[in-house]
């Protein structure tokens, strides 16, 4: 599975100001929601729930939110660059700039597994976050994450 299987552009935003993890939380969650599955409350609920279990924060300004929703068909992606970052309990203390989240149905196969552990690696790659953070555009950011 691709990461263009995955996310659409209409949920990459590069242009938010968001002040808080939880505004973070909240704005992942409006943009994963769809017409025809969970509400963005249950995917809020979801996200938040894994956050428990310890910060989805990889260090660096990348964090990726994710978790298992009822409800749901198919895994759904979402990406938010903000212009300056948030606390976001990341091990290595930096704030968060780059957030990709990610959403799998509740009886998620390991291919989804497999899809997180890609999206991680990606994220991990210094030279692809900063081209990322110079992206012009959501349709730049775009054009980067379905490469």
């Amino acid at each position: 599975m691709k990461l263009a299987e995955v996310i659409e552009s209409s949920r990459i935003r590069t242009d938010l100001s968001l002040s808080s993890k939880k505004r973070v939380m909240e704005e992942i969650s409006h943009l994963l929601a769809g017409d025809d599955g969970p509400s963005q409350g249950d995917i809020f609920n979801a996200l938040m729930s894994r956050e428990k279990l310890g910060s989805t924060g990889l260090g660096h300004g990348v964090a990726i939110p994710h978790g298992r929703v009822g409800n749901l068909s198919k895994t759904v992606a979402a990406f938010i660059r903000l212009p300056h970052g948030v606390d976001y309990d990341a091990h290595d203390g930096q704030a968060v700039d780059l957030i990709f989240g990610l959403i799998v149905p509740q009886n998620a196969t390991e291919d989804h597994l497999k899809l997180l552990a890609a999206v991680a690696e990606k994220f991990s790659d210094e030279e692809f976050c900063e081209q990322l953070r110079a992206a012009t555009s959501s349709d730049a950011a775009a054009a980067l994450l379905t490469q």
